[in-house]
């Protein structure tokens, strides 16, 4: 039957024109076309067209919302469940739909599945059961049968990589949904009853029961090389006896319902108020104009590296709040090594005068080294004319990689020296934070000053102690930096 939840064209082929204003993406005999059908179907004969948003991930259906005229939001890869969750707290009266096949949902995006459905918010989950990765070129999936041929199991799944996975069984032991089936498409009976349960499903989120979660047994005749109707033959007595149909778990005739959701509200004081925030502006002291075009034009990029528990992630997160305070964008990139103290830990901070628009620092202007392996490493990525501030504390001169740019400077200062001198080890990384600014002159002292007093607000007693280290650094740096 003809729904106006369908978009009367699909402008993914050829802009919209001709026929294929009116085929989708999917291969013949494909069970996707089918599912959506029923699903679009569903959505109109409840009436919540206007309430819906379907959450399409990575995979044959990411192409969802040039067939659905609903709200439409594409998640990263299995995280559609996270996505959905998000949807549906901040506006609790809309409904949402996750749309996953197996390769995204039981694999990549098992853990965010399982967590949301014990939630049993109420949500409605599609799963879409073809036993292969049908976008990805055919590699064993979760749902792969024993046996079964793919591009990653020629020979077939054996026991050695593990059995199928059985997600509807999986759900109906958590305590969170309220409605878990598995149905197929294979002939009509079945079509008929696949599209019963999706309309049920629905209903479960639209009267407020709680989670439902389907799973369909659908055919992928492309990698299975077989005709459609072949295909069907191959899910009926191939795949249906490993994954049984029927109901797993209904607790929808005990008439219950889930608890009301609050109303998300968005009154700007009450959100700062939560994440301890404030409407006061913080003063700028670089003025008009402020800009370190000095250092580039438009966008500073800057590396700081180190061991895990030098303080590299905090001095970032620092500097990347005083750029935002003087009005500019500013991008805080982390990336920690596999122990929280002495593994490698470095990252990228970039500030713009308008709009950062690529976070990644691969070829800094500054590098700040907290150790001979991060000056070892990055060095050398230094563009030219650069500046690379160290821990001369720590990294013999001769240390410094041959090779670097044309015109990059380095500025050796004792960060760990300084900051016992001063009296505690663990703020070397504002004398680092100093040096920056005493080799670099990358913002005015003050606004440095003003980021380390909001960083330490909760701290008032380790101000002073900060603000001493931070003017060591600008000292130091400013001894030992050569002319630019």
């Amino acid at each position: 039957m003809p729904t106006p939840v369908f978009y009367p064209r699909f402008e993914r082929n050829a802009h919209g024109e001709g026929i294929k204003a009116h085929t989708t993406t999917y291969c013949p005999g494909c069970g996707h076309g089918i599912i959506q059908k029923y699903l679009a179907e569903a959505i109109d004969e409840l009436g919540v067209q206007d309430r819906t948003i379907l959450v399409s991930p990575v995979g044959c259906s990411v192409f969802s919302y040039y067939y659905f005229d609903v709200g439409n939001t594409q998640a990263a890869h299995g995280r559609a469940p996270a996505v959905a969750l998000g949807h549906k707290t901040a506006n609790p009266d809309s409904i949402v739909i996750a749309y996953q096949g197996d390769g995204d949902l039981a694999s990549i995006g098992l853990a965010e599945a399982v967590s949301v459905a014990q939630l049993g918010l109420p949500i409605t989950m599609i799963f879409v059961n073809n036993a292969v990765y049908g976008m990805t070129g055919g590699q064993m999936a979760p749902t792969t049968l024993l046996g079964q041929p793919t591009t990653t199991t020629p020979t077939g799944r054996s026991e050695l990589v593990g059995r199928p996975l059985k997600v509807a069984e999986l759900m109906a032991e958590l305590d969170g949904p309220v409605y878990v089936e598995r149905v197929a498409l294979y002939d009509n009976r079945r079509r008929t009853h696949a599209r019963r349960a999706i309309k049920k499903a629905l209903e479960c989120q639209v009267e407020g029961r709680g989670l439902a979660f389907i799973e369909v047994l659908s055919e992928c005749p492309l990698y299975l090389s077989l005709e459609p109707p072949e295909a069907e033959d191959w899910v009926r007595d191939t795949l249906a006896p490993v994954f049984p149909l029927g109901i797993k778990k209904d607790e929808t005739l005990a008439g219950s319902t889930f608890p009301e959701l609050p109303v998300a509200r968005y009154e700007p004081d009450e959100v700062l108020g939560v994440i301890g925030a404030t409407t006061e502006r913080p003063p700028r002291a670089a003025g008009p104009g402020g800009f370190p075009a000095h250092i580039d034009r438009d966008d500073v990029s800057l590396k700081l590296a180190g061991a895990g528990g030098d303080g590299a992630q905090t001095a970032a997160m620092v500097l990347t709040n005083c750029a935002v305070n003087e009005g500019f964008d500013s991008t805080h990139i982390p990336s920690y090594g596999p122990e929280s103290r002495g593994g490698t830990s470095y990252a990228d901070v970039h500030i713009a005068r308008t709009e950062v628009l690529s976070p990644a620092s691969p070829h800094p202007h500054v590098l700040v080294a907290f150790n001979a392996p991060s000056l070892t490493k990055f060095g050398p990525a230094v563009r030219a004319g650069g500046t690379i501030v160290y821990d001369s504390s720590l990294i013999e001169r001769d240390a410094v990689p041959a090779g670097l740019a044309d015109g990059v400077r380095v500025v050796p200062v004792p960060f760990a020296t300084a900051a016992l001198e001063i009296g505690a080890a663990v703020v070397k990384n504002i004398v680092a934070l100093g040096a920056v600014q005493g080799a670099t002159q990358l913002l005015p002292p003050e606004t440095f000053l003003v980021g380390i007093r909001s960083a330490l607000r909760g701290k008032p007693d380790l101000v002073a102690l900060n603000e001493q280290a931070f003017a060591r650094g600008v000292e130091l740096a400013s001894e030992a930096a050569p002319a630019a």
